[in-house]
């Protein structure tokens, strides 16, 4: 099975699905990643005064994150970070376009539509754009993962709100999600923020105990055609 992964930024993908990623790997499956933006820049009062040997690492760390997770293939783009709405959504819908021709996969995790950064709203919506139920399409599938400090820290106020009604059971691969961040140097953070690594296993444990497992991620289910 082609499972896809399209995400905003770089760490994305750990923070929302890492310990399944690993999970589907195990499994056998042939998962791919799709980050969309750049990282980074937003930090910055203007896009271009960014070092962009600063950008460059962050490619470089999602690349090693990739292969130490064992994607198939990770496709970077380069749409400015947390600046999404000032490119036409057709623009990122093509992209997406272009790359479900290539890899025809059956299932797709992206992000909610409710979350508090842009750049996973716009992600969103290209996604379901693509993913239009057409004749002979092959996705099958779609989730929306939530990202700590992202979907959360919306507080519910933007609708729809995250919730979840698909539960991965990661107790045998959340270390590795926590490993996997650990090589996003630049985009972790100490406790109590919820990119820590204590957070993380703490989300993580929370969602287990919902779904009576020692250790789950969240997911809500967008479609499932059977």
């Amino acid at each position: 099975m082609n499972v896809l992964i399209i995400a905003a930024h770089p760490d994305d993908e750990v923070l929302g699905c890492g310990g399944t990623i690993a999970r589907l790997v195990k499994e056998g499956h042939d998962v791919y990643i799709a980050i969309m933006g750049e990282g980074i820049t937003s930090r910055y009062r203007q896009r271009e005064e960014v070092d962009r040997a600063l950008v460059e690492e962050l490619r470089v760390r999602s690349q090693k994150v990739s292969k130490f997770l064992g994607i198939q293939e990770v496709f970077l783009y380069n749409l400015p970070d947390n600046r999404f709405d000032t490119v036409p959504l057709l623009d990122v819908v093509k992209i997406i376009e272009e790359l479900l021709g290539r890899l025809r996969p059956q299932v797709i995790y992206t992000h909610h539509a409710g979350d508090l950064n842009i750049d996973h709203v716009v992600v969103h919506r290209a996604v379901l754009t693509v993913t239009r139920p057409v004749v002979d399409y092959s996705v099958k599938e779609i989730y929306a993962f939530e990202v700590p400090s992202s979907t959360e820290w919306a507080f519910s106020q933007f609708r729809p709100a995250f919730k979840p009604n698909m539960f991965m059971d990661i107790s045998d691969t959340l270390e590795l999600k926590i490993q996997a961040m650990q090589l996003y140097e630049s985009e972790a953070r100490l406790f109590p923020h919820p990119r820590s690594t204590e957070s993380l296993r703490a989300i993580a444990q929370h969602w287990g105990s919902v779904a009576g497992l020692k250790a789950a991620e969240a997911f809500e289910l967008i479609r499932h055609v059977r």
